[in-house]
């Protein structure tokens, strides 16, 4: 860089030696009312933001590329940016260009880089979902200590936890954030898990987890002599702590964000659900990787942004405290049995915008007037709230957020009497000052929007005072306004007493010309008016915003007492409107749903106006009662939703919702655990069964016995055996190791040998009827063992040719013979050669043979053993599901 800034101009000179300090970033250097990009940050920008490329000058030999964005605008143009993962350094100019030419012709305007953009470091509202949090984290290591902290600047909530390698993954998972700060020397050891993550990685030096540095850092961040108010903290939960402030020092070029006291949580105090367990669970997500048709889409009955945010934490964080659990579940009965009570607080949450947001965009200098009737709007809103409550008999969580509603009295009514009730967005737009608030700042309007009127006033002023009736006041270019009469009546103002106020200015052929010292000041402000109401806007608007945050605490548990509110009332409407139930939730291992349904497979049933099968389902519940059911039954039948809705069930129950169920008896869920569905992970070389032998590896060794384990085909991507094999052996370690509480779904018939020999398993199927060769689910789970798994009819109604369908009950008697006679291989073998005599599969010239067409025209008969064929309906009816 130091060679080319000797060649070119000095604003290039300027550009590089900036660009120098964020190698790693965009350059946005503002010049006048544009961002402009230059050389290889243009030659990217203008690809990922699909603008045009064009050339500056010819300082270095060639043209350099260039492309810019308005600054008006930018805001949608850092939000692409970010999320194709480029970090944007923002770079203003410091000074006016007026500044500049008084240092010499050639100076170039101070310019300095104000911000570093990031994934983790977002406020804007328009980059941000308001529903949903935006983490920016920092894992650290400290010998054989290890945590991670994380923030969400745009909401001021600081956490920090325990966490070592083992625990790092699903809590990424939990979290969710957008960006992840780590230790240079632990960048390449995490790196595949911070991109299995999502988030974007982040490497700092070794100095900035340094435990002493973090704790000097959280000093001054909190103003405090010792954090002794706010907890015990590890190195290296100090170290990481300290490493996320010394990130936003450097991102927010050390405008600090207004974040609220650490608050650390406990390891176990949360249900631990990892990520693959959230994705096939569809808990925030469906796996489409939309939000609809999530459980979240399903659930969500918030009225407020802050609500929605705190909804989707605890369904991603189920707590595992028994008291919290109850005093939430207290908190929905409270609001499920006041209905009328409930639709008001609701009316009122809906005139409650972002406080939260608001608040941290004033804090960081990138607010507006809006932000700031965002918050006396959410304050009125509040104090309405309060009020409703405040005769009645709550709760103890719900009363601790009425509590906290009330208090703003006197600055509610400063941005009452201050602001109008629709401000522009930005500051520099003027007009949100209310009339009457500002004795100056209404003069400066006035002159701003009535100089001509006041000047008329003052021309009948003049006329009244000199005699004169003809005296008028006019202006010009030259003279600016003046006072004009003609030559008779000018006698009379050039002698005394007239004179001493009246000032000569001009005499000219018709008239002559007189000013004022109160028409000059006049004068100069009607010229000088709108800068100066502007100016007194700004100021007045310093004093309000500086105002809000001597308050920001106590407005932020406003916030978070709205929120808490919000999610209790939506709970309750939602259990009203949806017939659902209260958990009892305790310390037993006991889990006892009794007409449980699945709430997102529900709500698109009755969309469509088909009713839901309801079943139960009865675990660790005494003497009579196993751990784990073992569920056979026929594709189709419902054992997936029915594993998954008892998986939900749980988790909403430890959210603190009611449940989908008649009832529900739920004891503490440590862990919960899901491997259904098939995919493969062709990027990091896993096949299906690959991933699913990793998601069940992972699963036997870390359930513990309070998990909850949802099982479905374990076993079924590899040979018939081999498969029975692995299922077989992971459930009885999941009976005799793990002693957890278990669904296991399989086709493998053999395994229901094991309820006989295992105390703990006991055998339950999904209820099927056959009706002239056709089978009819009827989606009910009752005790026992399915007799046969109806893949063939399952296969019938997928539309495979009949042909097939003869085809394969024939191969399906032939083995099921073998199996009775002992003589399996050459009973199959010897009925083989039939299949070839069958007509090949019709092709079509448009499409060609289908994959399973072309898989059965490739079968040779007399090369296969009974297994193979066996394997070979397997695989044909895993293309079938897929």
């Amino acid at each position: 860089m130091s060679d080319k800034t000797a060649k070119v101009t000095p604003m290039m000179a300027q550009f590089l030696e900036i660009k120098n300090g964020y190698p790693d970033a965009l350059l946005f250097y503002r010049m006048g009312d544009f961002y402009e990009l230059f050389f290889d940050d243009a030659v990217a920008a203008a690809a990922a933001l699909d603008i045009a490329l064009t050339k500056r000058g010819k300082h270095l030999g060639d043209d350099i590329p260039m492309c810019g964005v308005p600054v008006h605008s930018a805001e949608g143009y850092l939000l692409t940016l970010i999320r194709k993962g480029f970090r944007v350094a923002v770079c203003e100019q410091m000074e006016d260009p007026a500044e500049a030419k008084k240092r010499g012709s050639k100076s170039v305007v101070r310019r300095d880089v104000v911000r570093l953009v990031t994934p983790g470091t977002l406020t804007e509202e328009s980059l941000l979902d308001a529903r949903r949090h935006n983490f920016l984290a920092a894992y650290n290591e400290v010998r054989d200590d290890a945590a991670l902290a994380w923030v969400d600047i745009s909401t001021g909530a600081f956490r920090v936890m325990p966490s070592n390698r083992t625990r790092l993954s699903p809590e990424l998972a939990r979290l969710a954030p957008r960006e992840l700060v780590v230790c240079d020397d632990l960048s390449a050891e995490l790196g595949e898990l911070v991109s299995e993550s999502g988030a974007d990685g982040t490497d700092l030096g070794r100095a900035a987890f340094d435990s002493a540095s973090g704790e000097k850092r959280l000093l001054d961040l909190f103003k405090v002599g010792s954090l002794d108010a706010f907890g015990t903290f590890s190195r290296a939960e100090m170290g990481a702590m300290g490493a996320i402030v010394e990130y936003l020092d450097i991102t927010q070029k050390g405008k600090l964000p207004l974040l609220r006291p650490p608050v650390r949580e406990m390891a176990h105090g949360t249900m631990q659900i990892d990520a693959a367990t959230r994705r096939n669970l569809e808990l925030t997500h469906s796996l489409s990787g939309g939000r609809d048709g999530s459980l979240l889409s399903v659930i969500d009955r918030t009225a407020t942004a802050g609500g929605g945010r705190l909804l989707e934490r605890r369904l991603s964080s189920p707590s595992c405290d028994l008291a919290e659990i109850r005093a939430r579940l207290d908190g929905v009965t409270f609001f499920k049995e006041a209905s009328r009570l409930t639709e008001d607080v609701r009316a009122a949450l809906r005139k409650v915008p972002d406080i939260d947001r608001a608040l941290s965009r004033l804090g960081l200098d990138r607010g507006g007037p809006r932000d700031l009737t965002a918050i006396r709007s959410g304050i009125a809103a509040a104090e309405d709230i309060a009020t409703m409550l405040s005769d009645r008999d709550l709760p103890d969580n719900l009363s601790d957020a009425a509590s906290a509603l009330t208090g703003h009295d006197a600055l509610k009514h400063l941005l009452g009497e201050a602001l109008v009730a629709e401000p522009p967005l930005l500051a520099r737009d003027g007009g949100f000052i209310a009339p009457g608030y500002d004795a100056d700042l209404d003069e400066a309007r006035q002159l701003r929007d009535e100089g001509r009127g006041v000047i008329a006033g003052m021309q009948a002023q003049y006329a009244d005072h000199t005699g004169i009736s003809s005296l008028k006041i006019k202006h010009n270019n030259v003279l600016g306004y003046f006072i004009e009469t003609t030559a008779t009546h000018a006698q009379k103002m050039l002698g005394a007493p007239l004179s001493e106020h009246y000032i000569h200015r001009q005499t000219t052929a018709n008239a002559v010309r007189f000013t004022t010292v109160a028409l000059s000041d006049m004068e100069t402000k009607i010229l000088n008016a709108g800068n100066r109401a502007l100016e007194i806007e700004k100021r007045l608007y310093s004093t309000l915003v500086a105002e809000v945050l001597t308050q920001a605490a106590e407005i932020a548990n406003t916030a978070r007492a709205l929120a808490e509110l919000d999610v209790a009332a939506g709970f309750a409407t939602l259990a009203r409107s949806e017939n659902w139930t209260a958990p009892t939730v305790d310390e037993s291992r006991v889990f006892d749903v009794q007409a449980g349904r699945h709430p997102v497979v529900e709500a698109a049933l009755k969309r469509s106006g088909d009713p839901f099968v309801a079943n139960d389902c009865r675990l660790s519940n005494g003497e009579r009662d196993a751990d784990i059911w073992l569920l056979t039954g026929p594709n189709m039948a419902g054992k997936s939703t029915f594993l998954r809705q008892n998986a939900l069930i749980a988790l909403l129950a430890q959210s603190g919702s009611y449940v989908p169920a008649k009832s529900a008896h739920i004891g503490i869920v440590s862990q919960l655990f899901s491997r259904v569905g098939a995919s493969d992970d062709l990027a990091r070389g896993r096949s299906t069964f690959m991933v699913e032998m990793v998601e069940t590896a992972a699963i036997l060794n870390q359930a513990n016995d309070r998990a909850l384990v949802i099982l479905d085909e374990i076993g079924r991507g590899t040979a018939t055996y081999d498969g029975l094999s692995i299922a077989w052996a992971t459930l009885e370690h999941l009976h005799d190791v793990n002693q957890c509480r278990a669904l296991f779904a399989t086709h493998y018939h053999e395994m229901t040998q094991l309820a006989a020999k295992l105390d703990g398993v006991e055998n339950a199927t999904i209820a099927v009827k056959e009706w002239e060769g056709d089978v009819i689910f009827l989606h009910e789970v009752h005790k026992g063992a399915a007799d046969r798994s109806y893949g063939v009819q399952v296969a019938k109604l997928a539309g495979l040719p009949d042909s097939v369908i003869a085809r394969a009950n024939t191969v399906l008697e032939a083995l099921e013979k073998g199996e009775r006679e002992g003589t399996g291989q050459k009973a199959l073998i010897d009925d083989l050669p039939l299949f070839a005599a069958m007509p090949a599969p019709k092709q079509t010239a448009a499409s060609g043979p289908s994959e399973i067409e072309q898989a059965l025209a490739d079968i040779q008969p007399d090369s296969l053993s009974p297994i193979e064929a066996l394997n070979l309906l397997y695989q044909l009816r895993e293309k079938l599901e897929t």
